[in-house]
């Protein structure tokens, strides 16, 4: 499978939630899907960065850099994605 360098193929389609927004605005970086184990994973360009294959998808005021091999399993990007490591609540996802 052939991917043009940061292109937007049919990344259009792919829904963000509103959650996971605010999540990125918060952080204000840029993130990156890749791969793991536990299936596509959400996580901001210092701990994983972007691959020249990597397709582009505007969140807000930043970018998602959608790893080539998820892009094509790929229809919503939802807190799911997002590893939390703080066991106090549900999420781990303060929305305040």
């Amino acid at each position: 499978m052939y991917a043009q360098s940061h292109g937007s193929a049919d990344l259009n389609d792919v829904a963000i939630t509103p959650d996971v927004l605010a999540y990125i605005n918060k952080r204000d970086c840029d993130f990156r899907i890749c791969t793991s184990c536990g299936g596509p994973i959400l996580l901001p360009l210092r701990m994983k960065s972007p691959k020249k294959t990597d397709l582009l998808l505007k969140a807000g005021n930043h970018m998602i850099y959608v790893s080539i091999h998820q892009a094509r399993f790929l229809s919503c990007i939802n807190l799911d994605m997002i590893p939390f490591f703080d066991d106090n609540d549900e999420t781990g996802y303060d929305s305040g």
